[in-house]
């Protein structure tokens, strides 16, 4: 379907594709990844033909059909209609559109002699128009729109008055509805919140076409791709199976080539000493030169390429706090004392906590944090700041706050000039800033890198309340494994916002889900959320506080609907009793399994024998660990909320 073969780029110096030869098969699913600037996008304009390769040729069927959605959204249809604009997916299906009205305006007129033409051509033009789809291109529209977030009162309005965030929602809906044959998607995620995320994961997951995914997202790149294909330092190399198969893949992959390049060398030293030792013997001349000739047939064996690590970034301990952290009462937020973001809110935050915000975009995710931390004044209500609390706040843009004439190391140690200078240099090497690389200005710094520094900066003296928005945005996926393993062994209390569902799920403790009724509080981290929400009934668990306009459960003069009321939330809180017991179930057994194959593990270790994979053990066993941890936070938030 889609054939490099031998394809080279570079960009003056710069190579970026090295005689790169791969192929992408009919039906195939699969997931780019590889280190930011390493020609990931690159691949995609060769696919579509905005550049051509230095030398090689990228292949694909004449009539192959392209769908491409790219990170940034062309101009020239801020007029269109939101609606319109992904119904014109197919531009042919205008041009049959409009041959079918101009076949019957002729019909009309048309003798007996022209009329059988015509009427032929028409089926032709109906039949090609059915097979695109254009019968059912409307409604398919109207879904992609609503699993995207978009309300149908929107439909009509013009593209150029949304954002920039939701022009891509509309593109990556355009793209989907035209069902091309091969979908390029270049970082969808960035502009989705978590569940239009889940919608899009489910949308794609039936796509019966080719599939080629550039992602930092590993849910995503788990669950929709079967193939892996790896692009770094001028190379692409393939893998099978998904993100996960492939990091496993390629650590063995990297020791077997290790262990075949010693063994050459080992092989080819013995042979050179062989002929520096016999050179000069007449009685050993044929063995000589049958060594040297086999020296020159001797395929040379690459070193092998090691998978970036994802780092350690190691926080110092936060200073200890009360129990309580933060109070909101009858909280509210309006910008013009008519409409309101966010009202009666009344929510507690308890120290070690790590919460989640979940919900559509629009719902008051950031605006609830900047209320938090307080950036934003409260409208109403009250804000308690708990005992010896000491807040760190991170908004999107706080990378930009930078002194730009600073270098990496001094932008982090002018915000902690008594931590050690190792300490400071540990930290940034958990980022990904070592060697002479903490030597380089902040103003040339990628936005990535500067996200990055921000965070050193932050975390250097890490605070015991952390609010965090969006911050795995512009992070490839090593630095947010590494930001993810500290904030989950960060000892302070955490909140914040992201749309990465792995992160989310490595790194939170309970949930707080904002929906049109309200704002919902679910202890037991990600995965018991996504439970919950699909076993509860639709009345549970009640909301803690509700927007402006939502409508209350009962009215309190309304005694019946109360007591109605009443007998939902006791069979809402059985169910829950009820499913908070499973987790605890599934999480012992869970526990008591993985503990078992430990010992194993263990026993294999300490008494190794011929055939011993130390690095297949070594690996497994730090997989069983972080199991073992993550099952017991399960445990134990389940059972917290339980009471037992």
């Amino acid at each position: 379907m889609v054939d490099f073969r031998g394809v080279s780029k570079r960009y003056g110096a710069q190579i970026v594709l090295d005689d790169v030869s791969f192929r992408c098969n009919p039906g195939e699913h699969i997931g780019i990844v590889g280190p930011n600037g390493a020609g990931k996008t690159t691949i995609f304009s060769l696919i579509v033909g905005e550049m051509e390769p230095d030398s090689g040729s990228v292949l694909l069927p004449s009539d192959c059909r392209l769908g491409y959605v790219r990170q940034h959204v062309g101009s020239g249809i801020e007029d269109r209609p939101l609606l319109a604009h992904v119904e014109a997916a197919v531009p042919e299906l205008h041009d049959l559109e409009q041959e079918t009205h101009a076949i019957e305006s002729r019909l009309q007129a048309a003798d007996a002699a022209t009329q059988p033409q015509l009427l032929a051509r028409l089926g032709e033009v109906q039949t090609r128009f059915e097979a695109l789809g254009g019968y059912s291109m409307r409604p398919r529209a109207e879904q992609a729109l609503s699993g995207l977030g978009f309300s149908e009162a929107a439909f009509q309005d013009p593209m150029g008055s949304f954002s920039g965030g939701w022009q891509s929602r509309a593109e990556l809906a355009r793209v989907l509805v035209a069902e091309p044959e091969v979908l390029l998607l270049d970082e969808p995620s960035n502009y989705l919140d978590m569940p239009t995320i889940e919608w899009l994961q489910r949308y794609l997951r039936e796509f019966k076409g080719s599939l080629l995914l550039i992602s930092h997202d590993r849910y995503l790149l788990n669950a929709l791709t079967r193939v892996t294909l790896e692009v770094s330092a001028g190379e692409v190399e393939r893998y099978n199976g998904n993100y996960d198969a492939y990091v496993s893949q390629r650590e063995l992959r990297y020791e077997q080539r290790l262990a075949a390049q010693k063994n050459q060398d080992r092989r080819r030293e013995q042979i050179e000493t062989f002929v520096t030792r016999f050179r000069a013997k007449n009685t050993k001349a044929s063995q000589v030169q049958s060594k040297i000739k086999m020296l020159e047939r001797m395929e040379s064996v690459d070193r092998p390429r090691r998978l970036r690590s994802p780092g350690t970034i190691r926080l110092r301990p936060p200073p200890h706090s009360g129990v309580e952290i933060m109070r909101l009462e009858g909280a509210g937020l309006s910008y013009d004392a008519e409409h309101w973001v966010l009202r009666q809110l009344d929510l507690r935050i308890t120290r070690g906590e790590k919460i989640v915000l979940v919900g559509l975009n629009g719902l008051g995710k950031t605006t609830l944090l900047r209320m938090l931390s307080g950036a934003l004044p409260l409208s109403e209500g009250r804000r308690v700041v708990g005992h010896k609390v000491v807040m760190g706040y991170q908004s999107q843009d706080f990378a930009e706050t930078m002194n730009p004439g600073q270098t990496v190391y001094e932008a982090v140690k002018s915000v902690a000039a008594e931590v050690p200078d190792q300490e400071v240099r540990t930290l940034l090497g958990g980022f990904g800033f070592s060697g002479e690389s903490i030597d380089k200005p902040v103003q040339v710094l990628s936005g990535g890198e500067k996200i990055r520094v921000a965070f050193a900066r932050l975390l250097i003296k890490p605070p015991n309340f952390l609010l965090l928005d969006e911050p795995t945005t512009h992070l490839d996926i090593q630095a947010r494994e590494a930001l993810e393993k500290a904030l989950a062994s960060y000892s302070g209390t955490l909140c914040l916002v992201t749309h990465d569902v792995d992160f989310a799920r490595k790194v939170a403790t309970s949930v707080m889900a904002m929906t049109p009724p309200g704002i919902t509080s679910y202890a037991g981290g990600y995965d018991y959320y996504k439970e919950r929400i699909d076993r509860a009934p639709p009345s549970a668990p009640a909301p803690v506080a509700a927007r402006k306009g939502s409508a209350r459960v009962a009215s309190p003069g309304d005694k019946k609907a109360m007591r109605r009321e009443r007998a939902r939330e006791r069979e809402a809180t059985r169910a829950a009793q009820r499913q908070l017991k499973q987790t605890i179930r599934r999480a012992e057994k869970r526990i008591e399994l993985m503990e078992g194959e430990k010992v194993e593990v263990l026993k294999a270790l300490s008494s190794p024998d011929a055939e011993t994979e130390f690095g297949v053990l070594n690996r497994r066993l730090k997989e069983l660990q972080d199991e073992i941890e993550y099952s017991t936070r399960q445990w134990e938030a389940a059972a917290e909320e339980l009471g037992e």
